[in-house]
């Protein structure tokens, strides 16, 4: 399990003073860097986190991810994603996307919008993998893209915390 919290304390993030992104990795990828190289690429889990939260603390935001190999413990850590005020996740929950009922109630039960990430191109691999059970109720996927699809997905998440005002409404436009 690899847990990470940046910025100067690991208190719960408050609403308003700072985005909170949750990064949530599923089973097997701590692997990364030595597992199916063909298929994820030669980016350690470490790797990517690293940038990550170099990229959240270069915005202000507090990035802090999280891998685990069981369903039940990714769970837990949605529902208390919930309790600590995270404003986004991004998710790669690898080979749960095409299994778990229960992680996909979870995400939909936190209202938490998220992006679903996959390092390699799911619709290019075995059949199996072309159903998800989270892309209908995410923001958005990103497939296909290595390591690049992470920060993808925090860019976006960063923009449109952004745009959002300090009580989680969105900013009204002002006529021209």
């Amino acid at each position: 399990m690899t847990t990470k919290r940046t910025g100067r304390t690991a208190a719960k993030s408050v609403p308003g003073l700072r985005p909170h992104v949750l990064v949530l990795h599923g089973p097997n990828l701590n692997l990364l860097g030595s597992r199916e190289p063909k298929h994820y690429g030669l980016a350690t889990l470490d790797d990517i986190n690293r940038a990550l939260t170099a990229r959240g603390d270069d915005a202000g935001a507090q990035v802090e991810t999280f891998q685990h190999n069981h369903e039940g413990a990714l769970i837990d850590r949605i529902h208390q994603a919930a309790r600590d005020h995270v404003d986004f996740i991004v998710i790669n929950p690898a080979g749960y996307t095409h299994t778990s009922v229960a992680l996909r109630d979870a995400l939909a039960g936190t209202a938490i919008p998220f992006v679903e990430v996959h390092l390699s191109n799911i619709y290019s691999r075995e059949t199996f993998r072309h159903h998800s059970y989270f892309s209908d109720l995410a923001v958005g996927v990103i497939s296909g893209l290595g390591a690049q699809g992470y920060e993808l997905a925090l860019e976006y998440a960063l923009r449109h915390l952004q745009d959002r005002t300090p009580h989680g409404s969105q900013k009204t436009e002002k006529a021209h």
